[in-house]
């Protein structure tokens, strides 16, 4: 299981990622699921390395990115 920080983002993740997260509101696993990969793509300091640390956590977490 991967080590996460408080709010369920993986300790991992660049600090450019979670600028990005947070700069478009976005706090928590639950949230993120409400994005597809490409819309977090868009999202300046959110790279392919910042989507497969998330895609993890998501799957531990039941959940997934949205389709749309």
């Amino acid at each position: 299981m991967n080590s996460e920080l408080e709010n369920g983002f993986p300790a991992g993740l660049a600090k450019p990622a979670l600028r990005a997260l947070a700069n478009a509101g976005i706090t928590n696993l639950d949230q993120i699921a409400a994005y597809s990969k490409k819309e977090l793509l868009q999202l300046h300091g959110i790279g392919p390395n910042a989507i497969k640390k998330l895609q993890n956590v998501l799957e531990e977490k039941g959940l997934a990115f949205s389709e749309s």
